[in-house]
C-alpha cells in the first residue's frame, strides 16, 4: 500500500536537508586561497540585531519552524569557513547572521517598513562550526533599503563572546560606492574580501544562488 504524501512543511524541511548535503560542496571553492590571507574587517553591528530573538534560530531562514509558506526573495546559500589568523579552521564557533527581508524590514521592534515585514522570513540564524570550521545558511539574496546597499550581517561568537562583527555585500552592486559602511573599509583587499558573488547554484533546478565567504579572524582562539 502506498504511503500517504508528506505534509508540505515536512517536505520543505526534507528538501532543505537534502540541500545541506549539496551545500557541502560549497565549502571547497577552487581558488579560495589563491590570494594572500586577508583578515575580515570589523564592521558595525547596526541598530537592528534582533531585540527579541525568534523562536526558530536554525540555519534555514526561508522556512520558520514548521511553516508551509517560504519567505519571499531569491533563495541564496551562504557558506564558508571561520578561520584563524593562520588560515586554520576554527571549531565550535557560533556563527550568527541577520538581515532585512525582501521588503527591507528586520526582526526588530524599531525596524523600518515594519508594516510590510515578511512573517515567513526568519531574519536571523545560527550555525555551530565543525572540525573544518564550515558554516552554511539558506537565506535570501540581500536587498537594498534606504540608506543602505544590500548586505548581510554576521557575528562570530566563541565561548559566548562576540569576537567579530562584520557584514558582506553583493560584489559589483551599484549602491556599494555610496554606502557609508562599505566605504568605511579603506583597505582594498579587505573590501574585496567582503564583496561576494551570488552566482547560480548549478545543481539547483529552482534558480537558487550561492555565495562563498571565508571569514578570517585576527587571532587564534585558545583551546
Amino acid at each position: 500500500m502506498a504511503l500517504p504524501p508528506l505534509p508540505a512543511n515536512l517536505r520543505a524541511r526534507r528538501d532543505f536537508l537534502r540541500q545541506v548535503a549539496l551545500g557541502a560542496a560549497l565549502f571547497a571553492v577552487p581558488g579560495a586561497f589563491a590570494e594572500a590571507l586577508t583578515r575580515t574587517p570589523k564592521q558595525t553591528e547596526g541598530p537592528f540585531y534582533p531585540d527579541h530573538l525568534p523562536l526558530d534560530t536554525d540555519n534555514d531562514l526561508i522556512i520558520v519552524n514548521n511553516g508551509v509558506t517560504p519567505a519571499v526573495g531569491e533563495i541564496a546559500w551562504l557558506s564558508g569557513r571561520i578561520l584563524d589568523e593562520h588560515g586554520d579552521p576554527v571549531r565550535n564557533a557560533l556563527v550568527e547572521i541577520w538581515q532585512a527581508d525582501n521588503n527591507g524590514a528586520y526582526i526588530h521592534t524599531k525596524t523600518g517598513n515594519a508594516a510590510k515585514r515578511d512573517g515567513n522570513f526568519q531574519g536571523f540564524g545560527r550555525f555551530l562550526t565543525g572540525s573544518s570550521g564550515e558554516y552554511l545558511f539558506r537565506t535570501i539574496k540581500p536587498v537594498a533599503y534606504k540608506p543602505r546597499t544590500p548586505h548581510i550581517h554576521l557575528a562570530v561568537k566563541i565561548k559566548g563572546k562576540k569576537e567579530l562583527i562584520t557584514q558582506c555585500y553583493i560584489k559589483g552592486h551599484e549602491l556599494n560606492a555610496n554606502d557609508m559602511v562599505y566605504k568605511g573599509i579603506k583597505d582594498a583587499a579587505q573590501r574585496e574580501s567582503v564583496s561576494l558573488a551570488f552566482d547560480p547554484l548549478k545543481a539547483s533546478k529552482a534558480g537558487e544562488l550561492a555565495a562563498h565567504w571565508d571569514v578570517v579572524l585576527g587571532f587564534t582562539p585558545e583551546g
